[in-house]
């Protein structure tokens, strides 16, 4: 596997000195007939204007003679090189991957729809340039493999799978840095870093989401009533005891079930109560 390795170079601006000189050499060759001597200064002139070339910031250049990679030069400004090498300019820079929607299956079989954002750069220019076809499409294409794996072995949500320690979900940090992890590790034969990596888009697919909406409403009504009824639970075992401990009233066994029947109504119903007023007894 090939590695990167940094290649060292002329200053641009001295080898621009000596091409200046060469020219004139050359047009005084010309002027005291001495043809043979410029038309060699000429060539000479042209060859080394083949090895100028101008690095960006945050850009590297791959130096190849003859099929042999001979080095990166990475250093910005104006730079001369063997003008037979032939250079491949790659970027540095960070780079943004917005994956598409992809409908997939999690870990329960659910079909869900999941895409993620993911910053990369290009560590290893060698890598970059030698071991992969195209450099770009590989990065899409395992990016995608990347995410379809991810789901497939977390679940949604731990409605299902309650005992869930990772749900993409909930998952948050976790979900996103085993993504990156994971990234890092199918990218690394091409020589690519990524920054961060992250869910942008978690929703169950169409045919199923009006069906899993209504199911989390369900849990969450049950949830909201059992938590209901055990506080007023409490609040009628409260009730009782304290009427018998400052002997209010005293109550039977079916006057107890008669009272508490009516204050669970009371405070387990969803709707407004309208209060009753016995001007009798509980037997008439």
């Amino acid at each position: 596997m090939k590695t990167e390795i940094y290649s060292k170079s002329l200053s641009g601006y001295t080898m621009a000195l000596v091409t200046l000189l060469l020219v004139v050499f050359a047009g005084l060759f010309i002027a005291n007939k001495q043809e043979p001597q410029a038309v060699g200064l000429i060539i000479v002139v042209v060859c080394i204007l083949r090895g100028f070339v101008i690095i960006n910031p945050n850009e590297a250049s791959v130096l190849v003679l003859l099929g042999t990679y001979k080095g990166t030069l990475r250093e910005s400004g104006f730079h001369w090189v063997n003008p037979f090498f032939t250079r491949k300019n790659i970027s540095l820079r960070a780079r943004n991957l917005n994956g598409q929607f992809l409908k997939v299956n999690d870990k329960l079989g659910n079909p869900v729809e999941i895409a993620a954002v993911i910053v990369w750069q290009v560590q290893d220019t060698a890598r970059a340039s030698f071991e992969v076809d195209d450099y770009t499409k590989y990065v899409n294409i395992q990016s995608e493999a990347a995410v379809r794996h991810l789901a497939g072995i977390c679940p949604y949500d731990n409605f299902e799978e309650e005992n869930a320690e990772l749900t993409l979900r909930s998952g948050g940090e976790k979900v996103n840095d085993l993504l990156e992890s994971e990234l890092n590790e199918r990218l690394a034969p091409a020589g690519i870093k990524v920054i961060e990596a992250r869910i942008s888009h978690l929703a169950y697919a169409q045919e199923i989401a009006g069906a899993m909406l209504r199911r989390q409403q369900a849990t969450a009504v049950v949830s909201a009533r059992r938590l209901i009824v055990e506080g007023a639970v409490g609040m009628v075992e409260m009730a009782l005891a304290k009427l018998s401990e400052r002997e209010i009233v005293q109550l039977d066994e079916e006057r107890k079930a008669a009272m508490v029947s009516n204050l669970l109504v009371v405070l387990c119903g969803d709707k407004e109560v309208n209060p009753v007023i016995n001007t009798g007894t509980l037997h008439h």
